[in-house]
């Protein structure tokens, strides 16, 4: 009777699991299981306000002014952001901060990452030692290493060919890579060590070995999004007299991407089953700037939030003044975009022109069939 018991536990548990994945792969018309992301401030959700000491953190208003709530998020935005914006696309609710899951324990009945988890924190960069010896943020080698655990609890919950099914299926969002070229434009000594391109191939290189790691554990699908002109957001323009783009950055940002696309292209030969779609995030956000008016921006040089010269000498704090209508404004705070800028970035990338995205757009890439 026993060994019955058990048969029956066992045939129960099989349904249970193959009913959690058909619900799943058909809730409201979801495009993929999950969504996986990976990266910095620009996809952050919240996750370094559980970070004790951590200083690179917006949790104090006017961040979130715009957000559903109007409260802070831990979301470097007046609102939503890149995360928030590719979820909705793929009928998803947003990915929650992977230390907000673990924080309230072990008490889940199901895996609690069914519909993916965020990993992303403010300060990261491909290199562990990226944003300075002193600041609290989570770095891509632990962000991966908290992935690998989040698909053993998969295993744990739906078996090893489940989960594998699963998170193939899946999307995997890779937002990743300002740190590292801020660190080098503020760094003499990184400078003295290493040419832009010899930088800018080392950081594809390390970001290879840690998407060799996810594929290890059955991720298939990635979006990368390209680095923007970076020395054009309001702290960098505050570096100049004129408040022009430091083109020097704006280089460095170029050769990481084409650095990138030349990895993707290497990686896809040595690993062909996976699928990619690379985000030309430089040439949507230097459109913004070149022609504002065509996009409905009026300030591409200033902040919305922050105080001093191009609101870029003080960051966005609550004492900070911040634009009536952020609308208007290409960069919210010195360094990160609006939600406004944002959500026009999404629409041209997630199913859009072709010279936008390579080789496929992220709807196209969703379709693909693992």
């Amino acid at each position: 009777m026993k060994m019955a018991s058990n048969c029956v536990c066992a045939v129960r548990g099989f349904w249970v699991v193959f009913l959690v994945l058909l619900r799943l792969s058909c809730a409201e018309g979801q495009m993929v299981p999950a969504l996986f992301v990976f990266g910095d401030s620009l996809v952050d959700v919240g996750n370094n306000d559980y970070l004790p000491i951590s200083i690179t953190r917006a949790d104090l208003p006017p961040y979130g002014v715009d957000f559903p709530t109007k409260k802070p998020t831990g979301r470097f935005s007046n609102g939503k952001n890149t995360a928030d914006f590719i979820a909705e696309k793929l009928r998803l609710p947003t990915s929650p901060p992977y230390l907000a899951l673990i924080s309230v324990g072990e008490s889940y009945s199901s895996s609690p990452f069914l519909n993916g988890v965020s990993f992303a924190s403010g300060g990261a960069g491909i290199f562990d030692g990226t944003y300075g010896k002193y600041q609290q943020y989570i770095t891509l080698t632990k962000q991966v290493e908290y992935y690998i655990a989040v698909h053993e609890n998969l295993v744990q919950h739906m078996g090893s060919s489940g989960a594998k099914k699963y998170v193939a299926k899946s999307l995997f969002v890779i937002a990743i890579g300002s740190n590292d070229i801020l660190d080098y434009s503020r760094s003499s000594d990184l400078r003295k060590q290493h040419t832009p391109q010899q930088y800018v191939v080392l950081m594809a290189s390390s970001l290879k070995d840690q998407l060799k790691h996810l594929h290890n554990h059955d991720a298939r699908k990635f979006v990368f999004a390209g680095l923007s002109p970076i020395g054009c957001c309001p702290s960098q323009r505050n570096q100049n007299k004129t408040a022009s783009c430091n083109e020097d950055t704006n280089s460095w940002s170029r050769m990481y991407n084409m650095a990138l696309l030349a990895m993707l292209k290497g990686l896809k030969s040595e690993l062909n089953d996976i699928s990619y779609s690379y985000l030309d995030t430089y040439t949507v956000v230097k459109n913004f700037v070149q022609n504002p008016s065509a996009y409905g921006f009026t300030e591409v040089k200033a902040a919305c939030c922050g105080l001093g010269n191009l609101n870029a000498i003080v960051p966005c704090l609550p004492i900070s003044q911040y634009c009536p209508n952020r609308r208007d404004h290409v960069f919210w705070d010195p360094v990160h975009p609006t939600e406004a800028a944002v959500r026009i970035l999404i629409d041209k990338v997630f199913h859009g022109s072709p010279q936008y995205t390579y080789p496929m757009d992220v709807q196209q890439l969703a379709a693909v069939d693992v």
